[in-house]
């Protein structure tokens, strides 16, 4: 394999019900299986992709000083502003900046009892010099969670299971987070890690990235570059499995290690990341897979001991923030 593949959903938006949707979800759950990552086509985002695209490139255009005040530190709830070089994957420095957000929500008021996990809900943190980016943000992440939605019932039905099977999981609505990226390297300093390689925590991701290339994914063993591509005028979205899905087909489904490789100084390599998560109380037991899936099914942890997966979706979520943002872990979580 040399290249990621290409899954066309046109006919799940369309009729999502019909005879041609039956085969893109079965042609879904083997993607799923075998790599774990593919491109998106048929999506129908671009007109919000590019309204909340020229928003990001108008956030990281704002001084250094008004992009602190939403600093990440400020915030126990993992929302706002990380800056270049702060961020952790593997021990080491991971070269971006970038802008957490997720549902705009209350903060939690939390009993001794309650787990630390639930703190993942709370307010976002928005830039007052460019009241734009909210209504961009809050359109785009409505559109992605509708698509998150549509995917999760294919990859229902492609698994042998009724189109709602999930639906518990994400009501009366799913926790989902969005990440506005830039990577560069610093003027001086710095290393190839834009991102280190690591799992998705939570249940599917979508990566809507620029032309600068530098997505990497590991398919046992073999390195592949998620070069961007567009069909039809239409950029192709990446997505790939959580380890939600890896704990409930006990590893039919995997989560692909994938990693991005800083551009080269000078340059700036921009992504949306979308992570359409169940609700943080979810907990996930396996589920009943065909019996020629489950034979399959080679175990819900990953290899390394030292990474476990748990079956909450906020406990699972909240270990790598943890590991991720040490100086908010410490202010915060000690």
């Amino acid at each position: 394999m040399s290249n990621l593949p290409i899954l066309d959903i046109s006919n799940l938006r369309t009729n999502p019900d019909g005879s041609a949707a039956q085969g893109t979800a079965i042609q879904l759950r083997d993607i799923c299986h075998n790599t774990g990552f593919c491109y998106i086509i048929g999506h129908g985002m671009s007109a919000r992709h590019l309204k909340l695209a020229a928003q990001m490139q108008a956030f990281f255009a704002l001084p250094l000083d008004e992009r602190k005040t939403l600093n990440l530190i400020n915030s126990r709830h993992f929302r706002g502003y990380t800056l270049l070089g702060n961020e952790v994957t593997g021990g080491e420095q991971d070269w971006r900046d970038q802008l957490d957000f997720c549902d705009e929500l209350p903060a939690p008021k939390l009993s001794p009892h309650d787990p630390a996990w639930l703190n993942l809900r709370g307010p976002n943190q928005w830039p007052e010099a460019l009241p734009s980016l909210r209504p961009a943000v809050t359109e785009w992440m409505g559109g992605m969670y509708d698509l998150g939605t549509l995917l999760t019932r294919a990859l229902a039905v492609g698994l042998g299971l009724n189109a709602d099977y999930f639906a518990d999981y994400f009501e009366p609505r799913g926790d989902s987070r969005v990440k506005l990226i830039r990577y560069r390297m610093p003027a001086t300093g710095g290393s190839s890690q834009g991102v280190g390689w690591h799992h998705d925590t939570g249940f599917l991701t979508f990566i809507k990235q620029d032309q600068i290339g530098g997505l990497q994914v590991d398919i046992d063993g073999q390195i592949i570059d998620a070069t961007p591509i567009a069909k039809a005028g239409e950029d192709a979205l990446v997505m790939n499995m959580g380890e939600m899905l890896q704990v409930a087909t006990g590893g039919y489904l995997r989560a692909t290690p994938h990693r991005v490789k800083s551009p080269p100084p000078g340059v700036e390599r921009h992504s949306i990341a979308y992570f359409f998560n169940p609700r943080l109380e979810a907990k996930f037991k396996p589920i009943p897979l065909p019996p020629e899936l489950a034979k399959q099914a080679v175990g819900a942890q990953n290899i390394d001991p030292n990474d476990p997966v748990f079956n909450v979706v906020g406990e699972n979520i909240l270990k790598t923030r943890l590991r991720a943002h040490p100086d908010v872990a410490a202010k915060y979580y000690d």
